[in-house]
């Protein structure tokens, strides 16, 4: 199977545009680039599989570069809902810096990643009019996906350039790179052509473009971070052990696409997985292969069987293996309750917040809904002490089936 067609069997291509694009992919030698808006100071996962096309690509021969949007992260571009908020300029200098480090940690330290606002902090608004703007059709712009949509709710004359300012990003990367392919999401697919026509005006040179298709869950939303359900690819934001759960708990009618656009298995590799997993389900053998996957690439082996090692511990209950590292990426979200000495279970109950009252406490106790560490604990009497915590730093309690509370000493 060529590179295009892989490509193409995964669904990651929906629009193209040049003739002998499908050739020049499969021969290699492009230099291409993608763009990355640093309106947050992370990729999340449901850009992922767009991204993970650069790796395929450059596994292919060709030569990647990464245009963080500094300029057009001030701006915004179009949703085709509504106008974005107005982004901090110290902000979206910091996630540049960001999104660069991990861009390079993920594709390589070699990778060029490169920020528009160099070129566009010096350009003077009547020159690019001049030189762009003339160049570019205001009806040819209106007739634009995004842009036909957000006109009914009103689109403001700074996201309505943004289409000119991606033009000629992909002309300058062009002209001082040498990039002559532009990929992105689809929704992205009116800016790529854009830069394709002024290249065609202003250097009579065609070059080529192609988008993928958005990651949808099963109903049909958008997997991303304006719809609310975003997972970090930075590991501080999302930890590993989250990335894991939310992974496996993946729908088994998706996984046949999420398998092919979220790794580098190949098609014999995939649908020996699919054939396992259809005989038994339950084992949700697809999903545990897409989470070592996706979390090996982005974190590393260590992080991914630490993840493994906590959500068969807490699915178990048994966490007498648990290392402070282990509990601080399983409890993330869970503030813990610091203690300096040692206190009676019941009083503890109580002072935390887990328990109403004392008569409260003594009733989940010795009902046997009290568990410390992973172990039921029924006696009233039983005292939380350094000794009986997790590398003399935490311990763990338990109430009823799924409630988590953490005890920290300090």
């Amino acid at each position: 199977m060529t590179l295009f067609e892989d490509l193409k069997w995964r669904g990651l291509i929906k629009d193209t545009a040049g003739e002998d694009l499908e050739d020049k992919i499969n021969q290699g030698g492009l230099t291409f680039y993608i763009g990355a808006d640093p309106s947050a100071d992370s990729l999340h996962i449901g850009q992922l599989p767009t991204f993970l096309v650069i790796e395929r690509l450059r596994r292919g021969g060709h030569k990647p570069i990464i245009l963080v949007g500094g300029a057009t992260g001030r701006v915004g571009d179009p949703r085709g809902t509504k106008e974005r908020e107005k982004s901090d300029i110290k902000v979206v200098e910091n996630n540049f810096e960001k999104i660069k480090i991990q861009m390079k940690k993920l594709f390589g330290e070699d990778t060029l990643v490169v920020n528009n606002y160099d070129w566009f902090q010096n350009y003077n608004f009547i020159d690019f009019l001049r030189d762009i703007g003339k160049y570019v059709n205001v009806s040819y712009m209106i007739n634009k996906d995004l842009v036909k949509r957000q006109m009914e709710s009103g689109i403001s004359y700074a996201e309505f350039s943004y289409m000119l300012i991606q033009g000629y990003d992909f002309k300058y990367i062009h002209d001082h790179y040498g990039a002559t392919l532009q990929f992105g999401g689809s929704d992205q697919w009116g800016n790529l052509t854009t830069g394709i026509e002024l290249i065609r005006k202003l250097n009579d040179e065609s070059v080529y473009a192609f988008s993928c298709p958005l990651t949808l869950d099963s109903t049909g939303k958008k997997i991303g971070k304006s719809e609310g359900n975003a997972l970090w690819l930075d590991k501080e934001k999302t930890s590993s052990y989250e990335l894991y759960q939310y992974l496996i708990n993946f729908e088994d009618i998706m996984m046949d696409n999420y398998l092919k656009v979220y790794t580098f298995l190949s098609k014999q590799e995939i649908e020996k997985i699919l054939d396992e997993h259809n005989k038994q389900p339950e084992k949700r053998i697809a999903q545990k292969t897409l989470a070592k996957e996706v979390i090996t690439f982005l974190h590393g082996e260590k992080e991914y069987e630490q993840a493994v090692k906590i959500s068969e511990a807490l699915f178990s209950g048994n966490m007498k293996s648990f290392t402070s590292s282990d509990i601080e990426m399983a409890f993330k979200g869970i503030p813990p309750m610091m203690i300096e000495e040692e206190l009676n279970l019941v009083d503890l109950l109580v002072t935390s917040n887990i328990c109403t009252s004392k008569r409260e406490a003594r009733e989940f106790i010795t009902n046997g809904s009290i568990y410390i560490n992973g172990e039921r604990e029924v006696d009233l009497e039983f005292q939380v002490t350094r000794s009986v915590s997790i590398e003399q730093k935490y311990v763990i309690i338990r109430k009823g089936k799924k409630k988590y509370y953490i005890i920290e000493f300090i």
